[in-house]
């Protein structure tokens, strides 16, 4: 007999097999949302289309960088640096023993009005090279010790101004609070009349309402022997020291600037404004810098040239790219496919 021939349950038609149960596929069931059949707007990129939308983004963009710019000329800005000049010449060689002793500090600067200047005029400090972004500095707070009185033992991310020696908790604890600056100005006009400084109203609303309490106050604070910035007034709630709720809503970038009051008077082009400051804040072991501030507003805020810049470089470089794809499309067109071989327009087989 010949072991070549095929057995009887090989499998064809009509044997065995065929009664076999079926295996369990894993096809999924149809639908014309999981085959992503369902109708959609594909739109084919022509060269029309193309050039239709780099010229709609240029006419659009550049017209409100043009208008952003002019809106950030017309913010003046004046803008005094006196980390240096604040410091008399024989202290100069050694500025962080000057800024930690016990010496006058006083110091006399004098502004002249580039342009008029409507009210209200704002003034800032900014501090440049100052690092309020360190991990370890943002964590030194106490948000909770900031918003109840019955919080005030809540000083564990405040090391090493949590507690005093004795183990007072120190209020408001942290590096942020120890660090208030506390350089302060005060304007005279060429005519030797005071120019006031409004200090309300210069942190944000909801600060003063839901991070800062309205019965916390300070308490044991700049009461080491390492004093690091400005003290407080014990008998005034954290909610209306406005000055430590602005610092305390630390800065991303090593340059920034700070609210310290609103001139609310004008001031004409041509006038002098003497300034006296106490220069206390030590920028110097750290080779930081101090400037003195004063700038008015446009509807898009403060002098900033680099939003009408982005605008205007968006804009223009639509603009060249629709001109080269214009050049390039009457010079050397490109015979365009048949949209219908494309695989969306066919009907899907079987369904």
């Amino acid at each position: 007999m010949n072991s070549n021939t095929p057995s009887s349950s090989a499998g064809g038609p009509g044997s065995a097999d065929a009664t076999a149960p079926r295996r369990n596929s894993k096809r999924p069931k149809y639908s014309r949302f999981t085959q992503q059949e369902l109708p959609a707007c594909k739109p084919i990129l022509t060269p029309k289309w193309v050039i239709s939308t780099f010229l709609l983004v240029s006419f659009i963009f550049i017209p409100i960088g043009i208008v952003s710019l002019f809106a950030s000329r017309d913010v003046v800005e004046i803008v005094h640096g006196y980390e240096t000049e604040c410091i008399p010449l024989n202290s100069r060689n050694d500025k962080v023993g000057f800024i930690q002793s016990d010496q006058d500090k006083t110091c006399i600067r004098t502004l002249t009005v580039p342009k008029d200047m409507s009210q209200p005029i704002y003034v800032y400090y900014q501090l440049d090279n100052f690092y309020q972004n360190h991990r370890r500095y943002v964590r030194s707070r106490s948000d909770q010790q900031l918003r109840s009185p019955g919080n005030a033992r809540e000083t564990g991310s405040c090391s090493p101004e949590d507690t005093t020696v004795s183990g007072t908790p120190i209020v408001p604890c942290g590096l942020i609070a120890w660090s208030l600056f506390n350089d302060t100005y005060h304007f005279t006009s060429n005519n030797g009349g005071q120019i006031p400084i409004n200090k309300r109203g210069i942190s944000w609303q909801s600060d003063r309402e839901r991070k800062f309490g309205r019965n916390v106050y300070p308490s044991n604070f700049q009461n080491g022997t390492l004093i690091g910035g400005a003290r407080l007034n014990e008998s005034i709630p954290l909610s209306e020291q406005e000055d430590l709720i602005v610092w305390m809503r630390t800065a991303a970038l090593p340059t920034f600037r700070k609210l310290y009051g609103k001139i609310e008077v004008n001031l004409r082009q041509g006038d002098v404004i003497n300034v006296t400051l106490q220069n206390n804040y030590n920028t110097y072991s750290f080779n930081g810098r101090k400037k003195l501030v004063l700038s008015t507003t446009s509807w898009l805020g403060g002098k900033n040239d680099f939003v009408g810049i982005a605008y205007l470089t968006v804009g223009g470089l639509c603009f060249f790219l629709a001109i080269v794809f214009v050049l390039i499309y009457l010079i050397k067109p490109r015979q365009l496919g048949d949209p219908s071989y494309l695989s969306w327009n066919r009907n899907p087989g079987g369904h």
